[in-house]
């Protein structure tokens, strides 16, 4: 090929190139594909403030104070959520409360899964044990799946499940988590504990220890009556608690008996409802 022909055919691969680009012939990237829209709750889901605004509500994943140490995952706010059942229920055992001089103060309500898979991944990492001193100070962290603690799936999933206490009017105000001050274990005696305003339950919430157990022998006097003026009350309502946890109670029947669900903790999760 003589000079002149290949400058001349250089020149036609550039012109077509260019022509190409003008045209919109060469396939653009394609844009991002849009999010998927966040799930929302069925209609049968409300904010329990709507319901009753007179329960306390200390909702502690989504702040540092919990035995992760850090928000979880699906708590955008500090908001608990419920079936309506569920939520009637606390306001009638709220009602019976409230004529005795005291308040229920729920500490989780509805968990979505994303947040049961934030335990998961969280308890399988066994370098992480910055919260052992406080909520599993005897438990090694290996045991936390084989010992119960810790599973898959909960119960806080199906949305009639809740974690609570009772508070004595009027309530004290109780003082901010500060991440990395010195922890105390969960069963030490309440003043020594970190404070809550809770009356003396014998453990803190969230303690991963057998004195959690509702019947616990050790339990005694106040502690002992404490719990079963909690459990007594919601049971009236239809809760029935978890033996081996003192605050935790489920609603039955329950709505959604075989249903996990994921939407967020947030109200526009239940907005409109």
């Amino acid at each position: 090929m003589t000079g002149l022909a290949t400058a001349l055919c250089t020149l036609a691969v550039t012109a077509a190139a260019g022509l190409l680009a003008v045209t919109g012939a060469v396939a653009a990237p394609a844009p991002p594909a849009s999010a998927a829209p966040e799930p929302k709750a069925p209609r049968e889901f409300v904010a329990l403030s709507s319901v009753d605004r007179t329960i306390l509500q200390e909702m502690r994943y989504t702040t540092e104070h919990n035995f992760v140490g850090e928000p979880v995952d699906g708590y955008r706010q500090p908001l608990c959520v419920l079936t309506r059942p569920a939520a009637e229920a606390l306001h009638r055992a709220q009602l019976r409360l409230l004529a005795r001089g005291y308040t229920l103060k729920v500490y989780d309500c509805y968990r979505p899964q994303r947040a049961v898979d934030h335990f998961v991944r969280w308890a399988k990492d066994l370098e992480d044990e910055r919260m052992k001193k406080e909520f599993y100070p005897l438990v090694d962290k290996s045991r936390l799946f084989a010992d119960g603690y810790i599973a898959e799936k909960s119960g806080h999933s199906r949305g009639s499940t809740v974690d609570l206490t009772i508070v004595r009017l009027p309530a004290a105000p109780t003082r901010a988590y500060v991440p990395g001050e010195e922890l105390v274990e969960c069963w030490a005696p309440q003043a020594e504990r970190f404070p809550d305003n809770s009356v003396d339950m014998g453990t803190g919430y969230d303690c991963f220890d057998t004195r959690s157990h509702t019947d616990d022998p050790r339990i005694q006097g106040a502690q002992r009556a404490n719990r079963q003026l909690l459990r007594g009350v919601l049971a009236e309502q239809g809760f029935v608690n978890l033996p081996e946890e003192w605050w935790h109670f489920t609603f039955k029947p329950e709505p959604f008996p075989d249903t996990f669900f994921d939407f967020p903790v947030a109200r526009r999760s239940v907005a409109g409802h």
